[in-house]
């Protein structure tokens, strides 16, 4: 007597379709067949799919059975190498578990990385000054977002923020030059405390690319009279 393809799948503890699959991609040799066509699977067959469906439940490819050849004795390199694979996810998988209970427990954004998140939570920062963090997440540099974070969870807003973020666009010269004089001793202020903020020497498109991506994100965020007041205190400083 002999087993059917139906038969050996059931024993194995697997599917027709994935018997049927082994047979396609060369992992499980065709068996005999008798008179009426059907196929006869044997012992040999029955250990051959318990080897790949168990080599599979721990994780290798059928691509990397396949590497394994007929070899049915305790293939140690793949295991090491597996193992390997294996510790290296389970640290990534940690880490998003840590990142994934930093932004439930402070309902931060998913768009930023974990040491701008919190930051960009906090109540009263505004959706422009939400948006110029996640730009500047993806131009700058480690140390730069890092101080960015530094900045916006340990500097209070100033009282000229508010009036920064509702200036109109065609605010006139004289309020444009008074809120840059105003603002001038809080940025000298940050711009003392937090130095790394400009620095791009280790940004990951290069130093002339952060610049020209940083001009495009402040012209897309701010109006024409925010850019003036940013000027002027680049000028006044």
């Amino acid at each position: 007597m002999a087993w059917s393809t139906r038969e050996l799948a059931e024993l194995a503890g697997t599917s027709l379709r994935a018997v049927r699959h082994y047979h396609d991609i060369g992992l499980l040799p065709e068996p005999e067949r008798k008179r009426n066509g059907y196929k006869q699977y044997g012992v040999a067959h029955l250990v051959k799919v318990l080897r790949i469906k168990r080599l599979a439940d721990l994780g290798f490819s059928l691509p990397q059975i396949a590497a394994m050849g007929d070899d049915d004795g305790h293939p140690e390199e793949a295991l090491r190498s597996l193992d390997t694979e294996l510790a290296a996810r389970i640290e990534e998988l940690q880490r998003i578990r840590l990142e994934l209970a930093a932004i439930l427990r402070e309902s931060a954004p998913t768009d930023l990385p974990p040491e701008l998140a919190p930051a960009a939570a906090q109540d009263g920062i505004s959706s422009t000054d939400r948006n110029f963090m996640v730009a500047m997440s993806r131009i700058l540099g480690p140390r730069a977002v890092e101080a960015y974070a530094d900045l916006f969870r340990n500097t209070p807003s100033s009282p000229q923020d508010r009036e920064f973020e509702t200036l109109p666009p065609d605010a006139d010269e004289a309020t444009r030059a008074a809120l840059a004089a105003r603002m001038v001793p809080f940025a000298r202020e940050v711009a003392a405390r937090f130095p790394a903020v400009n620095d791009l020497s280790d940004a990951p498109g290069g130093e002339g690319f952060a610049r020209r991506s940083i001009g495009t994100t402040l012209r897309d965020l701010y109006n024409p009279a925010q850019l003036d007041v940013m000027l002027r205190i680049h000028d006044l400083m």
